[in-house]
C-alpha cells in the first residue's frame, strides 16, 4: 500500500511539472516573439515556427549547469520529497495562473518556482534546509541586477547602431533589420528555451533523487527530451495575451531596435545557462525592451505599464512561496 502511494505521488510530482513546462512554454512565446511580432518583420505563425525550432536546437548547445542549481542549490539536496515538490508547482501554477493569465503580466517562472522551493521546503523541514549562499549568489543578485544589466546592454547596442548607421535611410535599414531579426530572435529562442528547459529537469530530477531512481544528480536523457517537448509544446499553443502586452504595452519598437532587444536577451541568457544561473527570460526580456526603446528617450516608454510588471516581479517569490507553505501543510493533511 505505501509503495503504491509512493508511485502515486512520484506520479503526480511528475504531472505537475510537465504541465508547469508547458505552461512555461507557453507564456515565453511572448519573449521570445513580442519584438518580431511587434515590427511585423515576420508573420505571427512564422515567428511561433522559428521560435519553436530554436526552442529544440537550445537542448543540443547547453549542459545541465541551470538544472543543478535548481536541483541542488536552493533547498538541501535530497530534501524534496514528492510533497514538497507537488506543493512548490501547485503554488507556482496558482501564482501564474492569476498573474500571467488573469492579468495578462509577463511572470518570472524562475522565480515563481524557486520562492515556491523554499516555501515547500521550510514548510517541509524548516529554514535550515535552504541553501542560502546559492539562493544570494545565483538567484538574489542576478533578480536584481538582470533587469538593469539587460536595459544597458541594450541601450548600448541599439546607440551602437543608430550612431553607425545615422547617415543611411531609415526605410532601407529597417528592411535590412527586419532580416536580422529573424537571426536575432531564433538565437533568443534558443537561449530562452534551454535557461527554462533545465528548471524542469532540475525539479524532474529532485523527485528521482529522492526516491532513488538515479543514485547522484545528474539529468537522465529522457528527462532532458522530455523537457524540451514540454517547453516546446508550449511555445506552439503561446500566450497571445502576453504577446500584446510585450509588443505594443511597453514600448513601440522598429525592426532596429527589435534585433538588438533580442541579441542582447539571447547573450545575457546563454551566458546564464553556462554559468548555471537560473536567469529570469522574464527581466532580461523587458529589461532590453526597455533600454531598446530608450533610445528614443523615456517618453517613448510606457510607464503605467512597466509599473504593474515591476510590481508582479517583486510579489512573485514571496506570495509564491506563501501559496506552496500553505499547500504543503495542507497536502501532509490529507497523504
Amino acid at each position: 500500500m505505501l509503495d503504491s502511494m509512493i508511485e502515486l505521488i512520484v506520479l503526480f510530482a511528475l504531472f505537475l511539472a510537465i504541465i508547469f513546462g508547458f505552461w512555461t512554454g507557453f507564456t515565453d512565446a511572448a519573449y521570445a516573439t513580442a519584438t518580431i511580432i511587434a515590427t511585423r518583420a515576420v508573420k505571427t505563425n512564422q515567428a511561433i515556427i522559428l521560435s519553436t525550432i530554436g526552442s529544440l536546437i537550445g537542448m543540443t548547445l547547453f549542459g545541465s549547469a541551470v538544472a543543478k542549481t535548481i536541483g541542488t542549490g536552493i533547498i538541501t539536496e535530497g530534501a524534496a520529497s514528492g510533497e514538497v515538490i507537488i506543493a512548490t508547482l501547485l503554488g507556482a501554477l496558482i501564482f501564474d495562473l492569476i498573474f500571467s493569465w488573469i492579468y495578462s503580466l509577463p511572470i518570472s517562472e524562475t522565480h515563481v518556482l524557486i520562492g515556491g522551493l523554499i516555501g515547500a521546503g521550510v514548510a517541509a523541514g524548516g529554514f535550515e534546509i535552504v541553501e542560502i549562499g546559492g539562493i544570494m549568489n545565483k538567484v538574489i543578485i542576478p533578480l536584481i541586477t538582470s533587469p538593469f544589466i539587460a536595459i544597458i546592454v541594450a541601450f548600448s547596442i541599439t546607440g551602437l547602431i543608430i550612431r553607425a548607421l545615422r547617415n543611411r535611410a531609415a526605410s532601407k535599414m529597417n528592411r535590412r533589420f527586419r532580416r536580422l531579426q529573424v537571426f536575432a530572435t531564433f538565437l533568443f529562442s534558443v537561449t530562452d528555451a534551454t535557461n527554462d528547459a533545465q528548471k524542469v529537469m532540475g525539479i524532474i530530477s529532485m523527485i528521482l533523487l529522492y526516491y532513488g531512481y538515479i543514485s547522484e544528480f545528474v539529468v537522465p536523457f529522457w528527462v532532458i527530451i522530455l523537457s524540451y517537448i514540454t517547453i516546446t509544446s508550449g511555445v506552439v499553443f503561446g500566450g497571445w495575451r502576453i504577446v500584446k502586452t510585450m509588443a505594443t504595452k511597453i514600448t513601440r519598437i522598429r525592426p532596429y531596435q527589435g534585433a538588438a532587444a533580442d541579441l542582447s536577451s539571447s547573450l545575457i541568457l546563454g551566458s546564464a545557462a553556462y554559468m548555471g544561473i537560473p536567469m529570469s527570460s522574464t527581466h532580461v526580456a523587458s529589461g532590453t525592451l526597455l533600454g531598446a526603446g530608450m533610445t528614443r528617450g523615456v517618453k517613448s516608454v510606457k510607464w503605467g505599464t512597466m509599473r504593474n510588471i515591476i510590481w508582479a516581479w517583486v510579489l512573485s517569490a514571496p506570495l509564491a512561496a506563501v501559496f506552496s507553505y500553505v499547500l504543503y501543510n495542507l497536502l501532509i493533511l490529507i497523504i
